[in-house]
């Protein structure tokens, strides 16, 4: 295939992906679910699950394998821009506002992570059928358990703000609570891709070595030139945006060239990066990251659904898929309610609290290709696990429509509590209805 006729088909392939997600992610919305549900029916849609049963090689011929390189760089480089954002915006003092954000953010993390190591461990036989003869050893079993316990803090935030729980305490506990979940789920999967599905004793000790370097190097080297750079007299967002791209890319590039993913340079990178004086980050920064990271997300849909087989599924794979999907659901909602319980919280809060949690989507997907990519995860036990997480995510809404009845007042928060965000004293502000949600930013 000629450049020419490369650069054609890439950019009808763009022109048809982000047509078909702004469709079904607006009917998503409409149905009340997120946006990410439709993008990702989107993405499985235009893939053989769907459009390569049609006749005439209609898949092949919008798609072709020599196209498939730059769009998968597309959706990393959507990941790496949106992953930044996340960094830029966690702040890990929201523990200090809320008691209750402590117990329901251990729980809802270890509770899950120790569930989906035992399910694996309860049934090696059938995790090996369904990943097709793939070790289930220790780099699985961790895998799996940090596949359960994530939440998806952007999907969140738009739940939290369609149903009215900006303001209201499960709102607010649970959106703190995702943040830190996510925040401590990270360096987990960083373990498993260091260790690798072979690696020895000696390379998981360099590869660490070499991770622990690389942070300490961006917290005390790279992070007090920035802070010099960006508040020196004069500094204007026009000089900026371009060093933040730079620094979330090469950050990127660095974790990646370590063997680990792209996304975890990217977190870094905006961790790293200095925020305005009273601690929010700097929209003028923001702002252009959400844009391009927006513009670019349906194409990281795009592949996630594609590589979604269900044509190569097994009618025994379904008793998986059922232990999965209860073993997520069981341990996110107990853990959420019962700490949150535990901390004092009327029953009906807590176990709104526990189903908030329950929410996956994006984050999920992430971390589901990641494993993908890194050979820890094949194709049939990819699509069980998109699957789980489809359905985690569609059932919060009217789980809580179910909990939560018109005629009931959720008590506010008082006036010096923060409001439901994952950035502390800040509304949160939209993102691009392009990308994963049109609602808060992660």
């Amino acid at each position: 295939m000629s450049t020419d006729s490369v650069i054609t088909h890439v950019v009808a392939a763009l022109a048809v992906v982000i047509a078909a997600s702004h469709a079904l992610g607006g009917l998503a919305r409409k149905l009340g679910q997120p946006a990410v549900i439709g993008q990702l029916f989107a993405g499985i849609a235009l893939g053989p699950s769907l459009l390569g049963m049609l006749p005439g090689q209609v898949h092949e011929t919008l798609f072709p394998k020599e196209i498939q390189p730059i769009l998968t760089a597309l959706a990393q480089v959507a990941l790496v821009f949106f992953l930044f954002a996340v960094g830029y915006e966690l702040d890990l003092r929201l523990l200090r506002h809320q008691s209750a954000v402590t117990a329901v953010s251990v729980s809802g993390f270890a509770i899950p992570m120790l569930m989906g190591a035992g399910i694996v461990l309860l049934f090696p036989g059938g995790f090996a059928s369904v990943n097709e003869g793939r070790p289930t050893d220790a780099t699985f079993v961790l895998y799996m358990a940090v596949a359960l316990s994530i939440t998806a803090v952007p999907v969140l935030a738009s739940i939290i703000k369609d149903r009215g729980l900006a303001n209201s305490r499960p709102g607010t506990i649970a959106m703190a609570s995702a943040g830190v979940i996510d925040a401590l789920s990270w360096p987990v999967l960083a373990v498993v891709l260091v260790g690798g599905a072979h690696a020895s004793a000696r390379t998981w000790a360099v590869k660490a070595a070499l991770l622990v370097l690389y942070v300490l190097l961006m917290l005390f080297a790279v992070r007090p030139l920035l802070v010099r750079w960006m508040r020196r007299p004069g500094a204007t967002a026009t000089h900026q945006v371009p060093l933040a791209v730079t620094l979330a890319l090469a950050s990127a590039w660095a974790t990646n060239a370590l063997g680990l993913h792209v996304i975890f340079g990217a977190l870094l990178a905006g961790v790293i990066l200095p925020r305005l004086p009273d601690g929010a980050p700097d929209p003028r920064l923001l702002r252009p990251l959400l844009d391009v990271g927006g513009l670019l997300l349906p194409m990281f849909f795009a592949i996630s659904g594609m590589a979604v087989v269900l044509g190569g599924l097994h009618a025994s794979d379904l008793l998986i898929l059922a232990v999965i999907c209860v073993a997520a659901v069981v341990s996110k909602v107990a853990a959420g309610t019962l700490s949150a319980r535990g901390a004092r919280q009327p029953w009906r809060d807590s176990l709104l609290i526990g189903v908030l949690l329950n929410t996956r989507g994006l984050t999920e997907l992430i971390v589901l290709n990641v494993g993908l990519q890194a050979g820890i995860i094949g194709p049939r036990l990819y699509a069980l696990l998109v699957v789980m997480a489809l359905l985690t995510t569609a059932a919060t809404g009217p789980l809580i429509r179910l909990l939560r009845r018109p005629a009931d007042a959720l008590p506010d928060l008082p006036a010096d509590a923060p409001p439901a965000g994952v950035r502390a004293g800040k509304e949160p502000a939209p993102v691009p209805s392009a990308g994963a949600e049109t609602a808060p930013s992660p």
